[in-house]
């Protein structure tokens, strides 16, 4: 297992910054299921973290308000039957939420000017079309 979950950049949050807990899994399994605690959950203290710079503390604890509680991050892993490949799962589950939460913002759209030619040729277009429907109810006058 590694000892730090990368996050972007050169920002990674070392081992000692997270909690485990483990439970057992819910749903069918057994005999296996009742008896094992393979159910993986890691804590992370996304306000009180040292190893998260301001900018992307604060980009994280906006995104993610509504998944923290006290400022805390909490992801759940339980579709192996293994506790170690539920913890992995957790492990990468954390960092995706955490790259995807202190991601730049997107840059900008900036409107283009509509080209005075697709204008006009949109407008002749409308123009035929109500000759055309113009002609048609004419006729029966």
């Amino acid at each position: 297992m590694a000892d730090e979950i990368h996050v972007r950049g050169s920002v990674s949050i070392p081992e000692s910054e997270l909690s485990w807990r483990f439970s057992r899994s819910s749903g069918p399994g057994g005999q296996h299921v009742n008896t094992s605690a393979t159910a993986a959950e890691l804590s992370f203290d996304v306000a009180n973290s040292p190893s998260l710079p301001d900018t992307l503390k604060a980009r994280a604890l906006d995104r993610l308000a509504g998944r923290l509680v006290r400022g805390v991050l909490t992801v759940r892993a339980e579709e192996y039957r293994s506790q170690l490949r539920n913890r992995d799962a957790a492990r990468t589950r954390l960092a995706t939420l955490l790259a995807e939460a202190t991601a730049p913002p997107p840059k900008k759209r900036v409107p283009k000017k509509v080209p005075r030619g697709i204008n006009e040729r949109r407008l002749e277009n409308k123009k035929r079309r109500s000759a055309i429907k113009r002609q048609r109810s004419s006729r029966w006058d």
